[in-house]
């Protein structure tokens, strides 16, 4: 299955839609958008994976790569995803509690 990425500003941040599967096969993909946007100045980068219906550990290896880039910097990376599925890879990694998840765009735009 191929990988959708859109990117656009909104309210204060960078805001990467991705929808389609996140593997070893698309995760390069994906690490070059995010890169794109972390060098191209974005202070608030939210990542909205509603639209992923499957991540592996190269996927999970590119936003773990993403956050440090962005941390490293003073900057902040948020999640949005409501997929129960997506979710369950975060919590069985740990990762849930190394990244800021949320269910909303709006709730990653607050402050």
């Amino acid at each position: 299955m191929e990988l959708d990425i859109q990117a656009e500003r909104a309210g204060g941040a960078c805001v990467v839609t991705v929808a389609g599967e996140v593997d070893v096969y698309t995760s390069p993909a994906l690490k070059a958008r995010l890169v794109e946007e972390i060098e191209g100045g974005c202070d608030r980068l939210v990542v909205v994976l509603d639209g992923v219906g499957f991540i592996d550990s190269s996927g999970l290896g590119v936003l773990v790569g993403a956050l440090r880039r962005m941390k490293e910097r003073g900057d902040d990376l948020r999640i949005v995803c409501a997929r129960e599925q997506v979710l369950k890879i975060f919590r069985i990694t740990g990762l849930d509690k190394v990244f800021h998840i949320v269910s909303t765009i709006g709730e990653a735009q607050a402050v």
